[in-house]
């Protein structure tokens, strides 16, 4: 049985995220997916919780009917020399991490953990800096993301605390 690792910040998940975890899920048993900087929250580079993640990928991923996966939040820890063993520690045993980040790769590379790129979906229209600049000015952002994000959006208020984060910053 195979199960591979898809660390991401999700802030918030959208419809690239979708497509990515939908492929890699089809390559592996179990797909562990890694909630980074789960500490960070109300910020205009990181306004949802760990837990608004949670549920806006798991209401995503159910809707697609994508079953194959655990969900675990990872602080983190800002040393890369501990930072794989500190991963392992927090999430079930795995083969294979899936990323195109450089350093991860190498970090997990040099840990003897296979490494697979991933194809980036539309890169152009979907990234979480896109998703929430739509929202503050107003825009079509739930064309952006998958109806279970957008649900736990307009749960929380999102659209608010993004607005009124996006007004902080100027």
């Amino acid at each position: 049985m195979s199960t591979g690792l898809f660390l991401g910040r999700f802030q918030p998940f959208h419809n690239g995220h979708l497509e990515v975890i939908r492929c890699m899920a089809g390559q592996v048993d179990k797909l562990v997916i890694a909630i980074g900087s789960a500490q960070e929250s109300h910020t205009p580079e990181d306004p949802f919780t760990a837990g608004e993640r949670h549920l806006m990928i798991s209401e995503s991923l159910d809707a697609a009917g994508i079953n194959n996966y655990h969900l675990i939040p990872i602080v983190d820890i800002n040393r890369y020399s501990v930072w794989v063993a500190h991963v392992r520690s927090l999430v079930p045993p795995f083969e294979i991490i899936f990323t195109n980040n450089d350093l991860t790769a190498r970090l997990f590379a040099e840990a003897g953990i296979e490494v697979r790129r991933t194809e980036l979906y539309d890169r152009e229209r979907f990234s979480g800096k896109i998703v929430r600049r739509t929202i503050a000015a107003g825009g079509d952002w739930k064309s952006l993301v998958p109806a279970g994000t957008a649900g736990v959006i307009g749960m929380i208020d999102g659209e608010k605390r993004i607005r009124e984060l996006a007004g902080e910053k100027q």
